[in-house]
């Protein structure tokens, strides 16, 4: 199959892995059914080009949790931790979850700049019960006759050079404010947020708000809300050129079933990477080595591609797993 494909086929394949990358948080270990709100003393998880900021005290934590918990029927912060879809977006494992009236997510140093074209957010349990049946500390959203004009609402607004944009994307949580209560609703699915308006960026910020507060102590209804498949441009440089891969490397065996070459490199090359045909990475590792060995044992049989950059070129070839 592989030798049917025209060069042009591969150049495609090689500018649609440059032009996004999605994060999706699977290469951060948690245990089955559990989740990590302890960065390990590094004020937060990194994750691809991301910094998630994270901290844990002895009596609580804030900011952002790895998570792969998916009870959607337990009420009540005990169940914190859990996404109300009961899957992770595109049917994976892990997501993040953010625990704060205003968090921040940032751009490595590296990636500053880019632009996040959008996310997948969706409600975790706890918030999401709480805002639909209420409880000891929360109303019911509706209230009482169903027409109370509730809402809870995820703002994210963007910052490049310090500088806050003045653009800003909206999205609803939760939104009771309709004249008709059939269209009233709370988020029980992953929705896609559109990000491109905001261009490139440094970092982003989540605020969030809510009809339902306390005049003393601020918002009652749960302030977590869950992230997964982070979309982020990769558009090439102006010094890159897309060329044909077998002029950059060559990948052998291929078919491969343990072990791909990826031979006649230099070792200051830059990245090679490994992306599914969506556009996933699941493997990405610097240049280390004329001809780089990388251990392909876990991927699932299918068709991958392989994609060398480097600071004047881009390549890409597909390969078969066995």
């Amino acid at each position: 199959m592989i030798k049917l494909l025209s060069t042009l086929s591969i150049l495609f394949c090689a500018q649609f892995m440059l032009a996004q990358t999605i994060i999706d948080f699977e290469d951060i270990t948690v245990p089955a059914d559990s989740f990590l709100n302890d960065s390990g003393g590094n004020a937060g998880f990194t994750v691809g080009d991301l910094f998630l900021p994270n901290a844990l005290t002895e009596f609580a934590w804030t900011g952002w949790a790895i998570s792969n918990m998916t009870d959607t029927l337990t009420p009540g912060y005990l169940n914190q931790f859990s996404t109300r879809p009961g899957i992770g977006a595109s049917s994976s494992t892990n997501f993040a979850l953010s625990f704060s009236v205003n968090n921040v997510l940032q751009l490595t140093e590296a990636a500053a700049g880019k632009t996040i074209e959008g996310m997948y957010i969706t409600n975790s349990t706890y918030a999401y019960l709480s805002m639909l049946d209420g409880d000891s500390f929360t109303k019911k959203f509706g209230g009482i006759t169903g027409n109370d004009p509730d809402y809870f609402l995820l703002t994210i607004k963007s910052y490049r050079d310090g500088e806050r944009s003045q653009d800003s994307v909206n999205f609803y949580l939760a939104d009771y404010r309709f004249e008709d209560n059939s269209q009233d609703y709370i988020v029980d699915d992953w929705q896609f947020v559109d990000l491109s308006i905001l261009g490139p960026v440094d970092s982003l910020s989540f605020a969030l708000s809510s009809t339902d507060n306390n005049p003393m102590f601020g918002m009652n209804t749960p302030a977590y809300f869950c992230m997964d498949d982070v979309q982020l441009s990769n558009s090439l440089t102006s010094t890159q050129e897309v060329v044909s891969a077998p002029d950059l490397f060559e990948v052998s065996p291929n078919p491969a079933a343990d072990f791909l070459l990826v031979k006649n490199l230099t070792p200051t090359q830059g990245l090679v990477s490994v992306y599914t045909l969506d556009g996933r990475a699941v493997l990405t590792e610097k240049v280390q080595s004329s001809n780089q060995q990388i251990d392909v044992k876990q991927l699932a049989k299918g068709t991958y591609v392989v994609k060398l950059e480097t600071a004047e070129h881009v390549g890409a070839q597909l390969f078969v797993k066995q």
